[in-house]
């Protein structure tokens, strides 16, 4: 009982924060995001490299979204005489909502905190990439229609939207 009013309570208070406009975000084509077979959902970004970075941690903070990391693979690979492309990691996350998934199945630990992967391609497109919710709760055995998965799917997703290409 006590473990079903902190969901509620969680979840609202999230809705809250993101306010019902930003909950269905807005891709220029007027699809949602679409998760591969391997959960992984990926956005084009409509604006450079480092403006990508800086507009998905903008969005973040103005969600209230608690921001852990910014990991700089590029610089890390650079500094071990290994050429890639530029790639940074973001790591975030909400731990009220985040932490009920771990409470589901120990296991879910290892997707948590979130995390948007920001990269360009050979051909200079700048992609936002994050795993999908629903997708995590199929691979730890929880049910994915529980109100948290589809609180932090909705938030990830208007996240991404917030550097889509129009």
């Amino acid at each position: 009982m006590l473990y079903r009013f902190a969901t509620i309570v969680s979840a609202g208070i999230l809705i809250g924060m993101l306010g019902a406009p930003q909950a269905t975000p807005s891709f220029a084509d007027n699809a949602k995001p679409v998760a591969a077979a391997n959960g992984l959902v990926k956005v084009k970004s409509g604006y450079g490299f480092a403006d990508t970075v800086a507009r998905l941690k903008a969005d973040i903070a103005a969600k209230g979204i608690t921001f852990f990391a910014e990991i700089e693979q590029s610089k890390l690979a650079a500094a071990a005489n290994i050429k890639i492309g530029a790639s940074t990691l973001l790591i975030f996350g909400n731990p009220a909502l985040g932490t009920q998934f771990i409470t589901r199945n120990p296991e879910s630990g290892i997707d948590w905190p979130v995390r948007i992967l920001v990269f360009q391609d050979s051909a200079g497109a700048v992609w936002a990439e994050y795993t999908d919710f629903a997708w995590i709760a199929r691979r730890h055995g929880i049910t994915a229609d529980d109100a948290p998965f589809k609180i932090a799917n909705g938030v990830i997703a208007s996240i991404a939207a917030s550097v889509a290409a129009k």
